[in-house]
């Protein structure tokens, strides 16, 4: 076993060195929405006695015990692990899945981890150092937390940076997992955050059947783990052995995987497709290499507004008399919050929307950076070679992605019209209004490909930068100033509004088309990444 984890250091050292930049954004980001919530917090309930009002309201509301849990502490910590507990859990697994599937399948579909393997290097050293950079990651995070949080009181503070730091661990075992069973790093990713999106389905559908989080779907999800460890609230700290135990039977069902394959191998190999027919032009081959992540994405669009639908209706039970929660929605979903009941549902949806908008613009750089992963595996040159130029290669993959991103957001505004039990064409009209920021933030993914290739990956930090500014943003009462550095801050909040302004839409979509152009012309006139 020794020899099979020589070299596991130097993998170690090597992972931590190439996401120097990476992991601690990422480390930064969980943390930050952690540690700024009882600030924000105790500004929107500033007494004990609205923190219980808030706490008792949000456990009789199934529609938010949905989305966010239910309330176990009515202080300002209890409150923090409630809000945004399971949300940083979200983020630290989504940190570590990407971590592991890019040192372990990634490094294996490009070749990289062949020319090691001729090495001094054991045979179970890279996914022992994926999963020890994963590790490292999260206890970042733990201890990040557990230090911005210990004036909320220790005990809560450790045990809610546990939680998340365990929840991320967890899921960097069940990408290790993924990363045996596929062949390409994309569907190890998405095995990945599948399962993570049916572990918040299942808290989900738990806490909004049965309170306390007593329900068998809430304990059947990690997610629900996270919540009952009540941090802040006297913490059950036999709860964490769960993650022990799971974390310890994902890594031995991996270990044991990865011993019964060849390198490069997998247990579910991509399936050989035709040369010829639906795949005679380069529009069909990339709708081919990317419709399981666009129908994944489109069910679950649907499946999420159909849930966020539902809860429109008790959004103004649960602002009540609050004026700063009132702001708060009015700046993140809309200007008609003080009209009433009806005007704050339609700020609620338009929050969703804008929402589901953001979360959009990830699959809008995920899969226009298919191309530089097409790049670099060495897939695009032998294409290339034959009789498809540069433009129709990229042009089938930026079709797919804009196309795809117009798809996911009609069906989550259907989804949110049928959820809410109205005509659905409002709804549908406010996540297609989200498109041009969409559009925007896939152009600038296709215009750092095309001209620096080597910093495409920055694509992921504005669509990151837009999503924490939208969500977080108004929350933490930032500028408006700030917030309009988002392209999101720019469109017009349905439904709603009062006047249509089609100015920004026309604007951002004639940015869009240009940048776009842009980057083509850049592709064409540079070499291929060797």
């Amino acid at each position: 076993m020794k020899n099979q984890l020589a070299g596991t250091g130097v993998l170690l050292r090597l992972a931590l060195r190439r996401d120097r930049v990476m992991m601690p954004v990422w480390v930064l980001v969980t943390t930050l929405m952690l540690v700024s919530m009882p600030g924000s917090l105790g500004s929107v309930y500033a007494t004990a006695a609205e923190r219980a009002r808030i706490a008792a309201s949000m456990n009789v509301n199934s529609s938010m015990r949905a989305l966010y849990g239910p309330v176990f502490g009515d202080s300002l910590g209890g409150l923090t692990a409630w809000r945004a507990g399971v949300y940083g859990a979200v983020l630290a697994a989504a940190m570590s899945l990407i971590i592991v599937v890019r040192h372990t399948r990634e490094e294996e579909e490009t070749g990289r981890q062949e020319l090691l393997s001729a090495a001094m290097v054991g045979r179970r050293a890279p996914l022992t150092a994926a999963l020890l950079a994963a590790l490292v990651a999260n206890a970042c995070v733990a201890l990040l937390v557990t230090g911005g949080l210990a004036g909320q009181g220790a005990p809560g503070a450790v045990a809610l940076g546990l939680a998340v730091a365990a929840t991320g661990t967890f899921f960097a075992c069940t990408a290790a997992i993924a990363a045996q069973l596929t062949e390409s790093a994309r569907a190890a990713k998405g095995i990945a955050a599948a399962v993570l999106g049916a572990a918040f389905v299942l808290k989900a559908a738990g806490d909004a059947g049965t309170g306390g989080g007593r329900s068998a779907l809430t304990w059947s999800s990690p997610l629900g783990w996270v919540e009952n460890v009540r941090a802040f609230a006297a913490e059950r700290w036999w709860v964490l052995l769960l993650f022990v135990a799971a974390v310890a039977a994902q890594t031995g069902a991996a270990y044991v995987l990865a011993g019964r394959r060849d390198l490069g191998m997998s247990f579910l190999p991509s399936r050989p497709g035709p040369a010829e027919g639906r795949l005679g032009t380069a529009g069909a081959l990339a709708w081919r290499l990317q419709r399981g992540s666009v129908l994944g994405w489109s069910a679950g669009f649907l499946i999420a507004g159909v849930v966020f639908g539902g809860m429109a209706d008790g959004a103004a039970d649960l602002v009540g008399d609050n004026d700063r929660t009132r702001e708060i929605i009015e700046r993140m979903g809309g200007q008609g919050a003080q009209g009433g009941s009806g005007a704050l549902t339609d700020a609620f949806l338009a929050t969703m929307a804008g929402m589901f908008g953001m979360v959009a613009a990830l699959y809008a750089v995920s899969s226009v950076l298919r191309l530089a992963g097409e790049e670099s595996g060495q897939r695009a040159e032998p294409l290339l070679a034959n009789a498809v130029g540069r433009l129709r290669w990229a042009g089938g993959h930026l079709a797919v992605a804009f196309g795809g991103s117009a798809l996911i957001l009609l069906l989550a505004g259907l989804g949110l019209g049928i959820g809410h039990g109205r005509e659905p064409g409002a709804a549908i009209g406010a996540t297609l209004a989200q498109l041009p920021a969409v559009w925007l933030i896939g152009a600038l993914a296709a215009l750092l490909h095309g001209a620096v290739p080597q910093y495409a990956a920055a694509a992921w930090a504005v669509a990151g930068g837009a999503l924490a500014l939208g969500w977080v943003g108004p929350a933490l009462n930032l500028p408006q100033a700030v917030l309009n550095l988002s392209p999101f801050a720019h469109l017009p909040r349905l439904p709603g509004a009062q006047d249509l302004d089609a100015a920004p839409l026309l604007a951002l979509t004639a940015l869009a088309v240009a940048l776009t152009a842009a980057g083509l012309g850049a592709l064409r006139r540079r070499d291929m990444i060797a």
